[in-house]
């Protein structure tokens, strides 16, 4: 048979370069020996998940940790499940993470020289390679329709057989060379299929980057390269190019080690040097006693809208997830608690061989570490970006009045105390915990522990000594003054000795009185809380508190 007039007949561009052509188009980059060359290749279907930012994680830190290049690439093959801003999302959201690209789609850099950077518009240079395989015999085309696939695949079922185009059941493999081009002259759609030189009885050891040595079964199938729109599947297009973008390290789920024999075939018979691969394990959770992976169906916190939406730090969820790609970075991090987490040095043999166990609580916990060492301004400005985009329209008013935040934001957090307090875990929240200090949000449920008169009288008593001018001791001292007037304790000691002649203690003074004025009967330091409110509002709750 004429190879290269079938190759002429099934891809008959007449535009396609020489493959050849190609390796000096897209030659070696100028890198340092050890640096890393790394890609996400996300489809453009607008739902970027935890597991995306998990791996471009992993692909970023490789890359730069090593002084190599992390770039976009967009595997549009698939067009029915393309979403319009899908590109500009996963974009969007990874840098609110923190993850930048050194070039790729969208990616506005002087680095774009190994693009197109969208599958779909390298189509010339897939169908080339596919034209070359032809010519040298180690492609087919395929005439068999869906019906047909289906037959095929039942009878392996019913007869035990691995399922898949392979062997004597790949119908179309031996077409002779009249039978192909009758199924042409009548139109019959087709796509093209490699031919497979392996054998499921030969074995291949694989080093991986991540699980070490893994043995895998040589791939014999003869999987589809070209679908019948002239557009080829994922796993040809990847090899082309993860070569021509010269791509060093390929991080990606444990599922695609199935895949691995015929991502290795299609290497070999295109000429090419794999990357090496590094197969991440999966991200599981707790769920009844047991563990299994985060699923999209289950589980909220799978979507990175999940963070956004809820206001987690972002620097808060990297850090956690850098526990769960590198073993020691907690314990790094735990010695070196101000130092940025870029400067932890990365390495991918370090990461996890077992799955990894996703703990909400214990990201919370992170959240409110790193929340805790902002400054007043810091936060205001993380909860005034989340307010801006998901609060209520009350929020952005009181977001309005930076100062008057800010002198919140510093008592919250424990601003110039000895400890700061960890009471904001996500904007969320936060924005939620500071609600009190507005009229129009503020909601009190008055749930006194003691009854209308002593209530009243607590009350009463204060309204009439209280002065704004006050410093904490000069404010704790009215306090204590006023608890014996009404039936309390001014001294702890004086309540255990003899409990039975007091209402309470002073300390239930203080309760009394920050239930009027916060609707809470657990709050920051009551006194300044009073003069970040000021003398009209603080007033206005002590009335408005009593029963």
């Amino acid at each position: 048979m004429d190879m290269k007039k079938l190759a002429a007949a099934l891809i008959p561009d007449g535009d396609l370069l020489p493959v050849e052509e190609y390796e000096k188009i897209y030659p070696e980059r100028t890198r340092a020996p050890k640096a890393e060359v790394t890609r996400l290749a996300p489809s453009p279907t607008g739902f970027i998940h935890l597991g995306n930012l998990y791996s471009a994680l992993a692909d970023e830190r490789c890359a730069h940790t090593t002084g190599g290049i992390f770039y976009l690439r967009i595997e549009d093959t698939d067009e029915k499940r393309r979403v319009d801003g899908a590109v500009e999302s996963v974009i969007r959201s990874l840098k609110y993470f923190g993850i930048d690209f050194d070039e790729g789609a969208e990616i506005d850099s002087p680095l774009n020289v190994y693009g197109p950077y969208y599958q779909r518009r390298r189509a010339k240079i897939y169908r080339a390679f596919v034209k070359d395989l032809i010519e040298r015999g180690l492609a087919y085309p395929c005439f068999c329709g869906e019906d047909e696939l289906n037959a095929v695949r039942e009878a392996q079922t019913a007869e035990k057989k691995t399922t898949g185009y392979y062997g004597e059941y790949a119908k179309c493999r031996n077409l002779s060379e009249e039978e192909i081009y009758n199924n042409l002259a009548a139109g019959k759609p087709y796509v093209i299929r490699l031919k497979s030189q392996g054998s499921i009885e030969n074995k291949i050891l694989f080093r991986d980057a991540i699980k070490g040595e893994v043995t895998v079964t040589e791939n014999d199938q003869d999987v589809v390269i070209l679908k019948s729109d002239g557009i080829p599947t994922y796993h040809f297009a990847h090899a082309i190019d993860d070569h021509f973008m010269r791509t060093t390290l390929v991080i990606r789920g444990e599922e695609w080690l199935s895949s691995l024999p015929v991502h290795l075939e299609l290497h070999k018979v295109l000429g090419f040097k794999p990357p090496r691969y590094a197969h991440t394990s999966s991200l599981m959770k707790m769920d009844g006693g047991t563990k299994r992976k985060l699923s999209k169906r289950k589980d909220p916190e799978l979507s990175l809208d999940y963070y956004r939406k809820d206001g987690y730090y972002p620097v808060a969820v990297v850090k956690y997830l850098m526990t769960l790609l590198n073993s020691d970075f907690e314990e790094w991090s735990l010695k070196n608690p101000e130092a940025d987490w870029r400067s932890f040095k990365f390495r991918i043999e370090k990461m996890s061989r077992s799955g990894a166990l996703f703990d909400l609580d214990k990201l919370n916990d992170v959240s409110k570490t790193e929340i805790s060492k902002l400054s007043a301004e810091g936060c205001y400005e993380f909860l005034k970006g989340w307010v801006d985009e998901f609060g209520t329209d009350a929020d952005r008013a009181h977001f309005a009045d930076r100062q008057y935040i800010t002198q919140i934001l510093a008592l919250i957090m424990g601003v110039g105390g000895k400890k700061r307090r960890k009471d904001i875990e996500r904007a969320a929240q936060g924005v939620r915990l500071i609600d009190y200090f507005f009229d129009d949000t503020f909601s009190p449920e008055y749930a006194y522990r003691f009854g209308k008169d002593t209530v009243n009288a607590v009350l009463d008593a204060f309204i009439k000594v209280y002065d704004p001018a006050d410093d904490n001791s000069a404010w704790f001292a009215k306090v204590k003054a006023i608890a014996p007037e009404v039936g309390f304790a001014a001294e702890m000691s004086d309540f255990k000795a003899n409990p039975e002649n007091y209402k309470g203690n002073v300390s239930d003074v203080a309760e009394i009185l920050r239930i009027a004025v916060t609707g809470m009967p657990n709050s920051p330091d009551l006194c300044t809380i009073m003069r970040i409110l000021g003398k009209d509002r603080t007033l206005a709750r002590l009335e408005a508190g009593k029963i």
